[in-house]
C-alpha cells in the first residue's frame, strides 16, 4: 500500500510538471525537455557502461540548433530520416538478435539518434504548423498515458498470451490490444474537447503512439536486460528512472513528427 501511494504521488507530480511546462510557454517546454533529456542521457550512458562528456555537448548543440533556433527545415528532415532509420534498425535488432550490438559498437550513433534527436523531435511537434500549439503535445501525452495505463490494467486482469516474453515477461497481447483500443477511444474525446485536428488524424496518432510506444518500451527493456538492471535509475520513487517513464514517447516522437509533417505537406 505504501509503495502504491508513493508511486501515485510521484506520478501525479511528474504529470503536473509536464502539463504545466507545456501550457506555460514554448521556451519553458523546450528547456524542461532539454533537462529531462539530459537526465535520460545520464541514465542511458550508465546502461551502456559509457561515460562521455562529449555527448552532453552534442545534446546542447543539437537542442540549440533544432529546438530553439529551428535553423533549417532541410536539416531537420535529414535528421528525421536518420533518426527513423536508426530507430527501425533497433526494432530489427529487437526482433531478430539476442543482444542489441550497441553494447559492443555504435554506442554514440545510437545515443545521438535514438535518444537525443528523438527528444528533439518531441519538442518540435507542437510547432510543426509554424506556431506553438501546446494542446497538440498535451493530447499526445494523454494518448500515451492512456495506452500505458490500460495496457497494464487489461494485461494484468485478462492477459494470457505473451507479447514478447524473452524481453518483457509481463507484457501480453491482450494488454497491448487493450491499450490500443482505449487510446483510440481517448483520441475521439481529445478531438471533441480540443476541436483541433480531425478525429481521423487523432485516431492515427493513437495507433502510431500505441505501436511505436510499445516498441520503444520493449527496446528499452532489452537495454536494461542486457545491462542486468531492473530500472534505468532511481529518480522517480516507485517508477524507477526518468528514462523508464519517457521511453515510449521518446521512441514514438520522430514517427509522430513524420506523420504530422506528411499530413501538413499533403494538405
Amino acid at each position: 500500500m505504501r509503495e502504491a501511494i508513493i508511486r501515485t504521488i510521484s506520478g501525479l507530480l511528474y504529470i503536473s510538471i509536464l502539463v504545466a511546462s507545456i501550457l506555460s510557454s514554448e521556451f519553458i517546454f523546450i528547456t524542461l525537455f532539454y533537462l529531462l533529456g539530459l537526465v535520460c542521457l545520464i541514465e542511458m550512458q550508465k546502461l551502456l557502461h559509457l561515460k562521455s562528456y562529449a555527448l552532453y555537448a552534442v545534446q546542447a548543440l543539437l537542442f540549440y540548433l533544432f529546438s530553439y533556433l529551428k535553423f533549417d527545415q532541410d536539416a531537420t528532415i535529414l535528421l528525421l530520416f536518420i533518426t527513423i532509420f536508426v530507430n527501425l534498425f533497433l526494432v530489427k535488432d529487437l526482433m531478430v538478435v539476442n543482444k542489441i550490438p550497441v553494447f559492443e559498437k555504435k554506442k554514440y550513433i545510437i545515443i545521438i539518434f535514438y535518444l537525443i534527436s528523438s527528444v528533439i523531435f518531441l519538442t518540435l511537434i507542437p510547432t510543426i504548423a509554424g506556431v506553438f500549439i501546446p494542446k497538440l503535445v498535451v493530447g499526445i501525452f494523454v494518448l500515451i498515458w492512456t495506452n500505458d495505463t490500460f495496457a497494464f490494467i487489461v494485461g494484468k486482469n485478462f492477459g494470457r498470451r505473451k507479447l514478447f516474453e524473452r524481453i518483457s515477461p509481463k507484457k501480453t497481447i491482450e494488454g497491448f490490444l487493450g491499450g490500443l483500443i482505449f487510446s483510440c477511444a481517448a483520441s475521439y474525446f481529445i478531438h471533441y474537447y480540443t476541436e483541433f485536428l480531425t478525429f481521423p488524424v487523432w485516431l492515427g496518432l493513437a495507433v502510431i503512439l500505441s505501436i511505436f510506444g510499445t516498441l520503444g518500451d520493449l527496446i528499452q527493456s532489452k537495454f536494461k536486460r542486457q545491462a542486468g538492471v531492473k530500472d534505468s535509475g532511481k529518480l522517480m520513487p516507485g517508477h524507477g528512472g526518468l528514462f523508464d517513464r519517457l521511453d515510449s514517447i521518446i521512441f514514438a516522437s520522430p514517427f509522430v513528427y513524420a506523420y504530422l509533417y506528411l499530413l501538413d505537406y499533403v494538405s
